[in-house]
Order: structure tokens, then C-alpha cells, then sequence
């Protein structure tokens, strides 16, 4: 035993933590980021503090401007514009709901029964994107001329008195009607609707659809049960895009419709370019931010999703 103990080693000293190694490019992630927050700052972040100080200021262009905290402007933008306000949400609203109709079955065709044409129906849905947002709109003007086949072929369907009777149309005439302003925006704004549609309906496993069809379930129930809830995402996506975009248009109010149909977009054109009215209409852009921003949320927690496309 003693031998034994004699030729046992001797026990070993606690060996020291390795040091951790350094870790390279920590900074790396954020130095990426920078160019995108230098970009959001500057072109963003910047002109807003810019527009809030010149929604507070008093004066003229002549004698100048200076930040006096008249918050007062907001109410006055608010109380004598608030129609213009009112009739950018239901024209906007509107054309959303057109939108959807028309861009869910065609999206759902492009992702489920498109087969080989899928490219080319894409191809064409996007195409409007190939020329202007002014020619596109300048384009309806030719469509929906009072002498065009458009109106004749809704005169002879009797259609047009019931849109006058709606107050959308004035009798026979199409344009300078709110008709014809919700008709522009919702065709310049589809789009943005099928797009996110089809993308939602894509990622959508088939056999979902072969499972629901083994229990027996009808084809408007696979949709209703199966479908729809799992395109929730693209319908969100899809509306959002539309609606915050129409709701500050001007170009298709002032090129399709009269100054019974202007938009909140065209106040603030007209206090921005013609008036000079600057704090005026920094205010009305304000308003209108504020008025989407909520909106928007009560839209999305109401959705129940927060997975946008």
C-alpha cells in the first residue's frame, strides 16, 4: 500500500478559465443598419420635427414665420375641412372594398388554378406599374367620357340612375362624380391588393384543402373554414396598402372629379402650392397621420393577426 500510494501522481492544480475569445465584428450588424437610419433620420424623421414646428407657428410668407405654439390651427384645420376628412375615408374605404372583391378571386386564381399562365396573369398584374401614376389616371378620363361606350353601356342598363339616385353619379355624366373617383383609385391602388393576396394564398399547404375535402366538407366550407382564415394576413396587408394610400390621394380627385369630390389631399395641395398657407396645411397632414395611425390600430387588433405579409 504504501508503494502504491508512493507511485500514485500527484494531484493536478486547478487549471484557470480559459479566457473567451474575442468576439469579432460585434459592430457589424449595427454598421449595416447605419446607412437605412442615417436615411430614416434624415428623410424622415427630420422633415417631421420640421412640419410639427411649422404646425405651431403664426404669420405670413412676406413678414415670415416664427414657432409661437398656436396649437389652435388644429381645431381650425379640423372644424372647416372636416367634409374633405370625411369624404377621403369613404372614398378610400370604398375603393378598398372593390379591391377586395375583385383581387381575391383573382389572386386566388393565380395561386391554385393558374398552373403554367401563373407568370404571365402576374406579369399583367403588375403591368400598370410600367407607366405612370398620371397617365393611369389621366387614361380613365378617356373611359369614362360622356360619350364613351363605358357610359352608353351603363345608360342602357339603367345602372346610372341608380348611382344618381345614390348621389355617385349626376345624371348621365360619369366624370367629376364620386363614382368616378373611387373607380381611379381603385384601379391604380389593385395592385397593392392582389399581390399581398397572392402571396398569403401561396404559402397555403394544399393538403389543407385535401384534408378538409376527406371530412366531407363543402367547397364554400373549405373556403370559409380554411382558406380565408389563413389569408388573413395578405387580406390585412392588402387593405392596409390600399386604404393609407388612398385616403391622402389627390391625383385622381382633382383629374376625375370637381370641387364637390376633393379630397383631404387636394386641401393640403392647394394650402401648400397655391395658398402658402404652410401652417395650415402641416396641420391638416398631421391630422390626417394621427387619423390613419388609429385606424390602422383598431383595424389590426380587430383582425385578430399580427402577421402581416
Amino acid at each position: 500500500m504504501a508503494t502504491t500510494l508512493a507511485e500514485a501522481p500527484a494531484p493536478a492544480a486547478p487549471e484557470t478559465p480559459a479566457r473567451p475569445p474575442r468576439k469579432r465584428g460585434r459592430w457589424t450588424p449595427y454598421l449595416l443598419l447605419l446607412p437605412g437610419l442615417l436615411w430614416l433620420v434624415v428623410f424622415f424623421a427630420l422633415p417631421m420635427v420640421y412640419q410639427a414646428s411649422t404646425s405651431v407657428q403664426t404669420g405670413s410668407l412676406e413678414d415670415g414665420y416664427q414657432v409661437t405654439w398656436h396649437f389652435a390651427t388644429y381645431w381650425d384645420a379640423v372644424s372647416e375641412y372636416w367634409p374633405q376628412f370625411l369624404r377621403s375615408v369613404l372614398y378610400a374605404g370604398s375603393a378598398t372594398v372593390l379591391c377586395l372583391l375583385l383581387g381575391y378571386p383573382l389572386a386566388y386564381l393565380i395561386a391554385f388554378r393558374a398552373g403554367r399562365w401563373r407568370n404571365l396573369i402576374m406579369i399583367l398584374v403588375i403591368a400598370p406599374f410600367f407607366t405612370s401614376f398620371l397617365i393611369r389616371t389621366l387614361a380613365w378620363k378617356t373611359i369614362l367620357a360622356d360619350t364613351g361606350p363605358v357610359v352608353s353601356a351603363l345608360n342602357s342598363l339603367h345602372i346610372l340612375d341608380v348611382t344618381s339616385w345614390l348621389g355617385m353619379t349626376a345624371g348621365d355624366r360619369v366624370l367629376a362624380t364620386p363614382l368616378a373617383v373611387i373607380c381611379g383609385l381603385t384601379y391604380n391602388f389593385l395592385p397593392f391588393m392582389i399581390l399581398p393576396l397572392y402571396t398569403s394564398l401561396e404559402r397555403i399547404d394544399g393538403r389543407l384543402h385535401e384534408a378538409a375535402g376527406d371530412l366531407y366538407a363543402r367547397p364554400f366550407t373549405t373556403f370559409r373554414k380554411v382558406t380565408f382564415p389563413l389569408s388573413m394576413p395578405g387580406v390585412v396587408s392588402g387593405t392596409l396598402l390600399t386604404f393609407i394610400p388612398a385616403t391622402g390621394d389627390y391625383v385622381n380627385a382633382d383629374l376625375l372629379g370637381s370641387t364637390d369630390t376633393r379630397m383631404i389631399g387636394n386641401v393640403i395641395q392647394t394650402q401648400f402650392l397655391r395658398i402658402l398657407d404652410y401652417p395650415t396645411a402641416a396641420a391638416l397632414s398631421f391630422v390626417l397621420m394621427f387619423a390613419i395611425l388609429l385606424m390602422v390600430t383598431l383595424y389590426i387588433r380587430r383582425s385578430g393577426t399580427e402577421d402581416l405579409v
